[in-house]
């Protein structure tokens, strides 16, 4: 199984002990997520002392204030990195207002052209945002790999899956009692763009719900998926360890 989107450094315990934790759930690859420019650096160093870890590197929408060409430059350099395998988590949020608007929709529209010209996914935050979201992906981001991380705009799921381009990820919140509609988007979903996540420490799956979340409950989101689409589990795992490849280019 894969964990297509956590943040290592924010979860309290060691990295060494999440990732065996992990390992030991049969999580073959994580890709941890950078957020603000020490976040980056830290998934990359975190990515660089364990070979199944991978990351991701952006600025998050509530991390925009201010947003210049200088914080781009240093996404662009961080990059460069060969265990970087993807541009974010980027995008709207409206939900709290965090960092301004604008501030939000430059950092998010640099971010767009990053992932072009290095030729890496894009992932993608929205909360709140989804018309502005989804506007601004169908302007800029024709022929860029996106990934719709923790995926939420449930009325939406047919609207994104029309980019042949787009993978859809599924976190812990999909397996919450009251998430039906939600397991029912995830239906929708062909196998091929299908992703299953943590958003580790946040979003912990029904079966752990109430603690810290982490790498190794991966399974309990992607055994859920598996019972709602009706195939066993290795076959989804099998599925969603191909969908990672096709879209991290490992």
């Amino acid at each position: 199984m894969i964990d297509s989107h956590t943040h290592l450094d924010f979860c309290e315990p060691p990295d060494a002990e999440l990732v065996a934790r992990a390992s030991r759930e049969g999580v073959s690859r994580i890709v941890t997520v950078g957020t603000t420019g020490a976040s980056c650096r830290a998934a990359l160093q975190t990515a660089e002392d364990f070979p199944q870890v991978y990351a991701a590197i952006g600025r998050h929408p509530n991390e925009a204030t201010g947003f210049d060409d200088a914080d781009l430059a240093e996404l662009e350099a961080l990059a460069a990195h060969p265990k970087c395998v993807a541009i974010g988590e980027t995008g709207l949020d409206f939900y709290r207002d965090y960092a301004p608007r604008t501030d939000q929709e430059r950092a998010f529209e640099a971010q767009i052209g990053l992932a072009r010209s290095c030729g890496k996914p894009l992932v993608i935050h929205t909360r709140a945002a989804e018309d502005a979201t989804l506007s601004t992906l169908e302007s800029l981001a024709g022929g860029v790999r996106v990934i719709l991380h923790c995926f939420s705009m449930v009325s939406r799921v047919e609207e994104c899956l029309a980019h042949e381009e787009w993978w859809i990820s599924f976190a812990g919140n999909a397996t919450y009692p009251k998430a039906d509609a939600l397991r029912l988007a995830a239906l929708r979903v062909p196998a091929e763009r299908l992703l299953v996540e943590t958003d580790a420490p946040f979003l912990a799956p029904q079966a752990v719900r109430g603690k810290p979340n982490e790498p190794a409950n991966v399974v309990h989101t992607a055994r859920a998926l598996a019972v709602e689409r009706r195939v066993p589990y290795e076959e989804l795992e099998a599925a969603v360890e191909r969908s990672a490849a096709a879209v991290f280019g490992w």
